[in-house]
């Protein structure tokens, strides 16, 4: 059996430091220890590349660490939210989107952002430079509108650091040449970098703060001295003396801040609300809590806040928080006194600085290309075995004992789960109660009873998994939504819900906190359907697994069944395919974390909307797209009547990326079975079966959406209706035909 779950290591933000910690425990695991990432993204940008993407040296995707793929290397969990707050007493993490997250350690690396408290007037127009997913959207639109304008462009850098100037270099070298490129005059920029110093580069050395104002003369790039910026609105930036400075576009690249809810978290801050963390990189006032990069200053060594000092405290954070884990002393990290900063020119040149010296060149470029690729490298090309774990610290052993991880644990009703673990989670979560819910879990008894509507008939449906996420709330939720969808397919009203948990073995604390995420992840789907979380079972069991009952009702007139197609019928695909692949993609390391957060959007979708639209249209027959593949269930609508079917392939709506990976030959494990369907019923383009398209055809789904049979006269209405209640990429994808011979 798996070690028990005894220690939950939890990572706030996906920072450069944290990426070595995740490939440190990936390539050395630590028994009984749980690493958790929460971030808003599923991937990050290198800092560090972001000058030569704007310059266009570098394509998008060439600069991004893959967070989700990074934590299921170190065998941890992944969470896409937005952290708000700690509550350091309980030891929780207060996320936007989900109840709080427990931890036994923490570690915080989110990065800072360009200050803007002092700004007494913000302009729409006026864009931050971090975060840089944020700032890449609104540059790529800020391009596009200098471009585009006919008359003469003036663009503003606020902030003359190493960032501010590399910026301004690169937006000058991009829109030059573009403009270049289709006969444009590039004079028609005019570009202006504001500091409130009296020298660019302040922090470096006087020759490199020489050489980079003799390069912003070459450019043309006026350079405002001793100019401090106190606000701006859509046609200026404005001084502290009042002074205007006429600018079309503002890019902000000041001095940095952390974030917001620091400050209420009760940790030890500088007076810039940065953690104050001790030489162990362990905060000044929290022993459970680690706080690396940007977000964190060091007593006694102040540092510039700089992607250098970040990746430089990688491996000592990733080494102290293993000793920590262990209960072992930790040890002290000085950084280095300065550091080599390598900064381009918007051209494929670039200059090095370090301590008194600095040289400049094409060959600097390179040399800082070759760095910057060999560090993208490390956390993109994984290695595929990792080393021996750890030894297990000896309490943790003791706890790993206690919890009884030989083969003598209980079967039977010896293997529920305790107690006081599934009492807590339900306390936490509250009662969802319906009217028509007698007895719930508002006031639980031996079962859950519910009454039906009048002149109404039960529906009774079951489905659930084993864990294929790894953020228990987002599985709760895509369980919930797929399980809803078979009541739905029928044209009922979905009313309660049972639900059946699988634990794996963990302390109590930990299996109370996964129990409350995977259930409240389950309500927040159940809820959207009005359907009430009624009752349940718990089990320990080898992974997590999760099913749900759902109960429900239709009246007898408004049941819709599979099998009834009429000849003439259009078929109409309410989801985009694909998730099978994906996942069996994710696996393997292929799929990206964009893709994945695409998909699973889709996949928390419940199928109840269109449900609700398809009652005011002649649909004939319905079903929901799931294991068996779209042919598997369109083979299922036909047999019965001995109709066939056209598919008009090219129409077949896919999730993106999955296309991709079913070129490259990757496969759910239930899509041979699928494939060996006996297709004589439907009609496709042989020179289709080839194809990637074609491969989707059979591709297992999860929370799949409707395929629906419909009245050819209503098809267009049919869509539109569908799209207006929030399905995409609904489309119509084929046709019934007569039976051969008919």
């Amino acid at each position: 059996m798996q070690t028990p779950v005894v220690k939950d290591l939890v990572l706030i933000g996906g920072g450069h430091t944290h990426l070595a910690v995740l490939r440190a425990f990936g390539m050395r695991p630590l028994p009984g220890v749980r690493l958790t990432l929460i971030s808003r993204n599923s991937d990050t940008p290198y800092s560090g590349m972001l000058p030569g993407l704007i310059a266009g040296h570098y394509h998008h995707a060439e600069m991004r660490f893959d967070l989700r793929r990074l934590a299921d290397f170190a065998g941890g969990r992944f969470m896409r939210d937005e952290v708000i707050g700690l509550d350091l007493a309980t030891q929780h993490v207060h996320c936007r989107n989900r109840p709080p997250v427990g931890f036994d350690l923490l570690s915080i690396n989110t990065g800072s952002t360009p200050s803007l408290a002092d700004l007494r007037e913000i302009a729409p127009q006026l864009v931050p430079v971090k975060p840089i997913d944020e700032f890449n959207l609104r540059w790529l639109g800020m391009a596009e509108r200098i471009l585009a304008a006919t008359e003469s462009r003036k663009i503003g850098v606020v902030g003359a650091g190493a960032g501010g100037v590399e910026l301004v270099l690169s937006i000058k070298y991009r829109l030059s040449t573009q403009l270049a490129a289709h006969g444009r005059d590039p004079s028609r920029l005019e570009f202006h970098l504001f500091t409130d110093s009296e020298d660019v580069l302040s922090s470096h050395n006087r020759r490199t703060r020489s050489r980079f104002q003799q390069i912003l003369a070459r450019e043309q790039i006026q350079v405002h001295f001793g100019q401090r910026i106190v606000s701006s609105d859509q046609h200026a930036v404005y001084t502290a003396s009042g002074q205007p400075f006429p600018l079309d576009e503002v890019l902000w690249v000041t001095s940095a801040a952390p974030a917001s809810w620091f400050a209420t978290t009760g940790l030890a801050l500088t007076a810039n609300g940065d953690v104050r963390i001790n030489p162990d990189l362990r905060s000044a006032s929290h022993p459970t809590v680690f706080a690396v990069g940007d977000c964190a200053a060091i007593e006694n060594h102040p540092r510039p806040k700089s992607g250098v000092y970040a990746v430089r405290q990688g491996p000592p954070l990733a080494a102290n928080l293993r000793r920590a884990c262990l209960d072992q002393p930790l040890r002290s990290y000085r950084p280095q006194r300065d550091a080599l900063s390598l900064i381009s020119t918007g051209d494929k040149r670039a200059v090095a600085s370090r301590g008194t010296w600095c040289v400049e060149g094409a060959w600097v470029w390179r040399w800082k290309d070759y760095i910057d690729r060999r560090f993208m490298r490390k956390y993109q090309e994984l290695p595929l075995a990792t080393m021996q774990p750890l030894p297990i610290a000896p309490a943790q052993q003791r706890e790993i004992d206690f919890l009884g991880t030989s083969d003598m644990r209980c079967g039977g009703c010896g293997s529920k789960v305790g107690a006081d673990i599934i009492a807590g989670a339900l306390q936490d979560l509250g009662a969802n109660p319906r009217s028509d819910v007698l007895i719930g879990l508002d006031a639980p008894d031996d079962a859950a009873i519910t009454e039906l509507p009048a002149n109404h008939l039960a529906v009774h449906t079951i489905d659930g998994f084993r864990a294929f996420l790894s953020d228990p709330y987002v599985f709760g939720q895509v369980t919930a939504a797929h399980s809803l969808s078979d009541v739905f397919a029928m044209g009922g009203q979905p009313q309660s819900a049972l639900a059946y948990v699988t634990l794996p073995l963990a302390a109590s604390r930990i299996s109370r906190n996964d129990l409350k995420l995977l259930l409240a992840g389950a309500r927040t789907v159940l809820e959207s359907e009005d359907t009430a979380l009624v009752g349940g079972h718990t089990a320990e069991g080898p992974e997590l697994s999760f099913a749900l009952a759902i109960n429900g009702y239709v009246a007898r007139d408004r049941i819709r069944r599979k099998h009834t197609v009429q000849a003439g019928d259009h078929l109409i695909l309410t989801k985009p395919l694909g998730t099978g692949v994906l996942f069996a993609g994710a696996m393997r390391g292929r799929a990206s974390g964009a893709d994945l957060d695409e998909a699973l959007g889709q996949m928390v979708q419940t199928n109840g909307a269109a449900a609700r639209c398809l009652a005011e249209f002649s649909v004939h027959a319905m079903t929901d797209i799931t294991g068996f593949g779209l042919l598997g269930h369109l083979v299922e609508m036909l047999r019965p009547s001995g109709l066939r079917a056209r598919i008009e392939l090219e129409a077949v709506p896919a999730l993106r990326g999955a296309c991709q990976l079913a070129e490259e030959g990757i496969q759910s494990s239930l899509h041979p079975q699928n494939a060996l369907l006996d297709l004589s019923l439907v009609e496709i383009p042989s020179a289709a079966v080839s194809s990637a398209a074609y491969s989707l055809l059979f591709d297992p789904q999860t929370s799949g959406g409707l395929l629906l049979a419909i009245q050819p006269t209503q098809v267009d209405a049919c869509l539109l209706a569908l799209r207006r209640a929030g399905y995409a990429q609904v489309q119509r994808i084929g046709a019934i035909l007569e039976a051969v011979g008919g």
